[in-house]
This record gives structure tokens, C-alpha cells and sequence, in this order.
């Protein structure tokens, strides 16, 4: 599992790595599994100056290779491998953000006996809207509902964004153009018309029975700034008011802050097409906000 986590999530601290696969034990035994792991050359590690020198473990190119022919993994094979030290002190503010807010969702599913498993948080899933364009959410996120929350196992999926403020709201909110054309992307194959029988659907159907929800994690400023973040994503979904995307799926923002201090099930996400609201993200019934 350690091995898998890895490779699948690009990167953890220590401690993340001890939040995601042993929560139960004491974290020396998740240092023992990591330094084995790293002895066979599964796994490497570097240490960032700052932050108490916190060190941050990686897969190498033989732990991903070998990890990728697990039946768990089959079919979600990394789409960007970071094996490199460099790279990895050049990327770990994001990965290491994104990797916390996986923690978010899955501790807060523990809690509530809901089934999010570590392996259930798939970074970096491409999908394809043509012209060789592709959207690449931070993560996909599959959560089960469990009995405890009244949704009879009810399966949710969701695109999820986080965003540390490293770019102006006009280009976050730009994200939403980028999904709206994955929702009505239908693939042309060349020499070949669409029939009854064969009708031309949608590309995003052919892994989703619904069109998962989009939530943005909004981390690295204050409340103010969240707000401008707010506000510029829900003149971006104006942009697309004529449109089904509108209408069929949720967005819905939180800042990181809130989802650690009362856990994403709390109603702290606001609809970015009527902010003033807080909901939950996982809705009232299985046709809530994410799906």
C-alpha cells in the first residue's frame, strides 16, 4: 500500500504517509515500511529546508513500473511521474497540498464509516476534448456513502482543484471553459457517421455514468482573497449560463481551511453560481451536488 500510495499521489511527508496507510500505529513503524522500501529501491526521499527539515518521499522509476502492474492499479497508471530530487523540491508545494486535501476527504470518511479508500484519490487523470487538448483535474475523487449518512452506498464522484493562489482569478476561473468543453466533447472518429444503432455520445460518458462535480480547494490566502477567487469563478460560470454544463453540474468552492477545521461533509461549500450558500458537498440524496 505504501508502495502504491506513492506511486499513485507523486509524493508525501512522512506524516501524510503514516495519515494515509497506518493511522492506527505508532508512525516508527511507517518509518520502518518507508526505509525498507527505500532500501530495495522502491522509494526515495529528500528533506526540505524549511518546514523543520521535513522529508518528503518519493517513488523511483522501478517503484512506479513495479507498482503500476498491480491489478489495483491497472488502468491509472501515472500520467507524470516525478522521480527526479530536483523536480521534486520544484513541485512539492502543490503535490504536498493536493496530497493533504486527499487526507481531508479520507479521514473525514473514516470518521463517518463512508468507504474512501487511498487508492479511491486518483491524481492527474487525463481527459481528452480534441484538437489534442486535454483537462487534467488535480485529482478524481471516488466516495461511497455509507449507511451512516443515510445515501444507501451511493457512489459520488468528483473533479477536484486546488489551487494555492499562484495564478490571477481570471485564469482559475478560465478552468471552467476547460470542463464545460469535456462536457459536450463527442469524439469523431474519421470514415465513420454515427448511426441509431451507434449514436455519437459524449467522451466523458465512456468512464462516468454522470458527469462528476467539481470542487475547488482554495488554499494559500486569506479570507479576502478567497473571496476575489470566489467571486471571479462565479462570473466564469456566467460565461457559460446558455449552456447544459450550467445546469447539470455542480461547482462548488471551500478554502482548505475550512475543510480541515470542520472536515469537507460540513456544509462550508458554497455554489459558485450562488456563493451566498453553504452546502454539502455530497448533497441530500445520491443526486446531490457531486455525483
Amino acid at each position: 500500500m505504501a508502495l502504491g500510495v506513492l506511486a499513485q499521489y507523486r509524493m508525501a511527508t512522512t506524516e501524510q504517509m503514516h495519515r494515509v496507510i497506518a493511522p492506527a500505529v505508532r508512525i516508527e513503524q511507517t518509518r520502518r515500511r518507508l526505509a525498507r522500501l527505500r532500501g530495495e529501491g522502491l522509494v526515495c526521499r529528500i528533506t526540505l529546508p524549511q518546514a523543520g527539515r521535513t522529508r518528503v518521499w518519493f517513488p523511483t522509476s522501478y517503484g512506479v513500473q513495479l507498482a503500476c502492474e498491480w491489478p489495483e492499479m491497472r488502468g491509472h497508471r501515472p500520467s507524470r511521474t516525478v522521480s527526479d530530487p530536483t523536480a521534486v523540491r520544484l513541485k512539492a508545494g502543490h503535490t504536498l497540498t493536493v496530497t493533504e486535501t486527499a487526507l481531508v476527504f479520507l479521514e473525514d470518511a473514516r470518521r463517518r464509516g463512508d468507504m474512501c479508500e487511498p487508492l479511491d484519490w486518483i491524481p492527474e487523470v487525463h481527459h481528452p476534448t480534441g484538437s489534442g487538448e486535454v483537462v487534467i483535474p488535480d485529482a478524481l475523487l471516488y466516495y461511497r456513502r455509507g449507511p451512516t449518512a443515510g445515501g444507501n452506498g451511493a457512489m459520488l464522484r468528483a473533479f477536484v482543484e486546488v489551487d494555492r493562489a499562484t495564478m490571477g482569478p481570471e485564469r482559475l476561473a478560465a478552468k471552467l471553459t476547460a470542463y464545460e468543453r469535456l462536457h459536450r466533447y463527442v469524439p469523431v472518429v474519421p470514415g465513420r457517421r454515427p448511426t441509431l444503432q451507434e449514436p455519437a455520445i459524449e467522451e466523458w460518458r465512456r468512464r462516468y455514468p454522470l458527469f462528476p462535480g467539481i470542487l475547488f480547494v482554495l488554499d494559500g490566502t486569506g479570507p479576502a482573497g478567497a473571496e476575489n477567487r470566489i467571486s471571479a469563478l462565479r462570473a466564469g460560470a456566467g460565461l457559460l449560463a446558455t449552456s447544459r454544463f450550467r445546469y447539470d453540474v455542480p461547482v462548488l468552492a471551500a478554502p482548505l481551511a475550512d475543510l480541515l477545521q470542520h472536515g469537507p461533509s460540513a456544509p462550508v461549500w458554497r455554489p459558485v453560481h450562488d456563493p451566498d450558500q453553504r452546502v454539502h458537498w455530497t448533497g441530500s440524496s445520491s443526486s446531490g451536488p457531486t455525483r
